[in-house]
């Protein structure tokens, strides 16, 4: 609940789910979401490296080893000031606006030759 309160109401911004957790997209650009009992965050490299300053900061490692480049994560956003969240939720979609748009992806076609109309 914390996150959709804390999500950007902006028409631009488009929440679905990544890693099976909620997340925001903008331009198709994945901006913050949640994963696990962490907010994770995508920011410029000066914002990232104050951001990885504060307690409880780390770079974002959907899986041991495989590290998102210009993503970091907050754990217990639950514990967390809410204006501080929502700083970094701003200065997230910031920076992901700025960035080029991600083009449509084509529909897969269905397996055995029927498609929906």
């Amino acid at each position: 609940n914390l996150f959709g309160e804390l999500a950007p109401k902006d028409r631009q911004v488009e929440q679905k789910k990544m890693f099976g957790w909620p997340c925001c997209f903008v331009n198709g650009n994945l901006f913050a979401g949640l994963h696990k009992q962490s907010m994770i965050f995508r920011l410029s490299a000066v914002d990232q490296a104050i951001l990885l300053q504060l307690d409880g900061a780390a770079e974002f490692e959907p899986m041991p080893g495989r590290k998102m480049k210009g993503y970091a994560t907050l754990a217990n956003s639950l514990t967390r000031d809410r204006k501080e969240l929502a700083k970094w939720m701003g200065q997230s979609l910031e920076y992901a606006r700025a960035l080029p748009a991600k083009a449509k992806k084509a529909a897969k076609p269905v397996k055995g030759g029927l498609q929906k109309t």
